[in-house]
């Protein structure tokens, strides 16, 4: 893992210009909920762009986001100047997080669990550095618990999407994946997003929250 870089040039471009769209229509109103009450040390994994940091509640007194794309990096900063709460971006791996045991009230993923390479040691990571009692705040696209969809996503997980899409997963099984790494999902909802007659293979979401106990 070491010394490994992520860039994706072409996508991180086209993501910056979509996640203004999609906070337009209606993403803002996520991310507030899913930092929402949240107090003390928080660290963000996966931070892209810095869309997040302004819906930190002032009960935070520090924010460490990691960001490992070069693009999204940058652009994460100049977010993190504007930000009503400390904001401190980072480079680093979501497998091996430049962060010590036990250091966060609460880890934040939001749009990452999808893309990682290793799901189950990013979250082993997100159990790491969380304190005990602390919070794993989520909001994902995962599987969906229809089975057409699911059969959309196998078949476009399987060629073009994470090719287009920095790495992108549809069809992954977040929640069954972060009980796994030793978390209890707490506070749940799904939901389509964006909520269109026929649903996208991106489409089903969860946000929540869950105690690492």
């Amino acid at each position: 893992m070491p010394g490994r870089r992520i860039s994706h040039p072409l996508f991180a471009r086209v993501f910056e210009r979509a996640s203004v769209a999609m906070d337009r229509a209606g993403g803002a109103r996520h991310r507030h909920r899913l930092v929402a009450g949240l107090h003390g040390v928080v660290v963000e994994v996966g931070a892209g762009n810095g869309r997040n940091f302004a819906h930190y509640p002032a009960t935070v007194t520090r924010v460490l986001a990691v960001e490992p794309e070069p693009r999204l990096r940058a652009a994460a900063r100049v977010a993190a100047a504007a930000a009503p709460v400390p904001v401190t971006v980072a480079d680093g791996l979501a497998e091996a997080l430049p962060v010590a045991d036990g250091v966060a009230d609460a880890l934040v993923v939001s749009l990452v669990l999808c893309s990682v390479a290793d799901q189950a040691a990013v979250l082993r990571e997100a159990h790491r550095v969380t304190r005990s009692g602390g919070q794993l705040r989520f909001f994902e696209h995962v599987r969906s618990r229809s089975p057409g969809l699911r059969r959309v996503q196998r078949v476009v997980d399987a060629t073009c999407w994470p090719l287009l899409c920095g790495g992108c997963h549809t069809g992954r099984d977040t929640l069954a994946a972060i009980g796994t790494a030793g978390f209890t999902v707490t506070e749940l909802d799904r939901f389509r997003f964006p909520d269109a007659a026929v649903p996208g293979p991106a489409a089903p979401h969860v946000l929540g929250a869950a105690l690492r106990p």
